[in-house]
């Protein structure tokens, strides 16, 4: 199977990972809504739970400073240990880049709090190492606007591709014909897509409908 930027995204051939969402890193975002960002990045671990695809999830100085993962998140994998790092680039923590070798995917789907540091630092290094990097703005956050922004533009300039988590989602599921995810995914949707879940909501309730 083609593998190249213009693939579009499956379970079989990325890899989803989600850095430090803490509560000391939460505290400090401002470029979002903070519980819709922690909404989000559980839709987004929940999209992977669902379709098998290899995840892993990051912490930054969890014992001395930031906290544990949001338990929201660490609810959705409760057997699985963060990896704790002092580096604020992932990507400079050896056991970190282990995992993502370990998954054998060369497309990542990467969320973080903050924005600019978290996710773009880990982002560009990826980038230069040879991987495919999907940036999901909508499950990271900065510490102002114009900070997240801004991130974003650079990673875009680094060859990052930007995505939101309702886009991944749809992506892996790509038909409604693919019975074995078809109500997990609309669960998902149903509890953390806003109005397109109000409306799967009253599409069942008043029709029987689908999607």
């Amino acid at each position: 199977m083609f593998n190249g930027k213009s693939d579009l995204l499956t379970a079989e051939n990325s890899a989803i990972i989600l850095v430090d969402h803490q509560p000391q890193m939460l505290f400090g975002v401002q470029s979002a809504d903070r519980q819709t960002i922690i909404s989000n990045t559980v839709a987004l671990a929940k999209t992977a739970k669902v379709f098998n695809a290899p995840i892993i999830l990051t912490t930054v100085a969890a014992e001395s400073f930031s906290g544990p993962i949001h338990p929201h998140i660490q609810d959705v994998f409760p057997n699985q240990k963060p990896i704790d790092r002092t580096n604020m680039n992932s990507w400079e923590d050896e056991s970190f880049v282990s995992a993502v070798k370990q998954t054998g995917r060369k497309k990542l789907i990467m969320a973080a709090l903050w924005t600019e540091v978290c996710l773009a630092f880990p982002t560009v290094s990826a980038i230069k190492d040879g991987y495919e990097v999907y940036i999901v703005t909508d499950a990271s956050g900065g510490t102002t606007t114009e900070a997240h922004d801004m991130a974003v533009q650079r990673m875009i300039q680094a060859g990052a591709i930007p995505v939101t988590w309702m886009s991944v989602l749809l992506e892996y599921q790509r038909d409604w014909a693919h019975q074995e995810t078809y109500d997990a995914v609309l669960e998902i949707a149903m509890q953390h897509g806003g109005a397109y879940g109000t409306g799967i909501v009253y599409a069942q309730t008043m029709f029987g409908g689908h999607e």
